[in-house]
């Protein structure tokens, strides 16, 4: 990839995606909330790709958000389709996001190869884990790209905790139920050290833990740096039940945090 190139206007893309995220608009308050949290969750997700992604080549960075502001694409057909955000329930929006991307949105100034790897960190940016064998540049773009969803995914999930019923974004919370505590299964995933599969979830305590685990699997160290400086881990303690189990998982992903910033950083 040669980085001092001419690099392209984005503004076309951002143009078209603008004018993707209308063409879904409603008059329904309750519904134009869901799509008016995936077009700004995008936005930050633009956002937090290139500072986490800072310093590294500046093609990288066209790529990077390329591959940010397409990777919720099948957000809309799938909540105006389906009614949730819960691909289990509906399809698999990574795999839309990028097939409406590669039929879709003007992306005629990447080349072949870049192309293959947008398309790779799109459809692959939910998967529970980055697959193995995957070219150096494809894995960094595909890391770059979950480290920043995971980002803004925080930043949703608090927001739609703490606001009025009325006001919430009603997909944010995949329909799981506010029962109290937490189930075994994801305490001792966390406690194991991994993430949560989203199958063993029965409550909307067991969807925070879930969140929490995402910890273990970040990739940038700017990443990590960012959930220390927007307190995501104190954030999440606070809607968690103050029960012994949950502190103790919560303190060990905080020694996790800490432990890779200070080796790390």
């Amino acid at each position: 990839m040669n980085d001092e190139a001419a690099l392209p206007d984005l503004s076309p893309l951002r143009d078209w995606f603008t004018s993707y995220c209308d063409s879904f608009r409603t008059g329904d308050p309750a519904v134009q909330r869901n799509y008016d949290l995936k077009q700004q969750h995008t936005s930050n997700v633009c956002r937090d790709a290139l500072i986490v992604a800072q310093g590294m080549p500046r093609r990288f960075l066209v790529l990077a958000e390329v591959a940010a502001l397409c990777h919720d694409l099948g957000r809309f057909p799938q909540y105006r389709d389906y009614g949730t955000f819960k691909d289990s329930e509906s399809l698999n929006h990574a795999h839309l996001s990028a097939q409406i991307m590669k039929s879709h949105a003007p992306l005629q100034f990447l080349s072949a190869e870049e192309l293959s790897r947008v398309d790779t960190a799109v459809r692959m940016h939910n998967a529970f884990h980055v697959p193995d064998g995957l070219p150096a540049e494809t894995d960094a773009l595909l890391r770059l790209l979950r480290d920043a969803d995971k980002l803004d995914i925080w930043r949703v999930f608090v927001e739609y905790f703490y606001a009025p019923e009325s006001e919430r974004a009603s997909a944010a919370g995949l329909g799981f139920p506010d029962l109290p505590g937490c189930s075994p299964e994801p305490l001792a995933a966390v406690a194991a050290g991994r993430m949560v599969h989203l199958s063993t979830l029965k409550s909307l305590n067991d969807f925070k833990l879930l969140q929490v685990s995402w910890i273990y699997d970040i990739n940038y160290l700017k990443a990590l740096r960012l959930i220390r400086e927007r307190g995501i881990l104190d954030r999440f303690a606070a809607m968690l039940p103050d029960e012994r189990p949950v502190r103790e998982v919560l303190a060990q992903v905080r020694e996790h945090l800490e432990r890779r910033l200070e080796t790390e950083g």
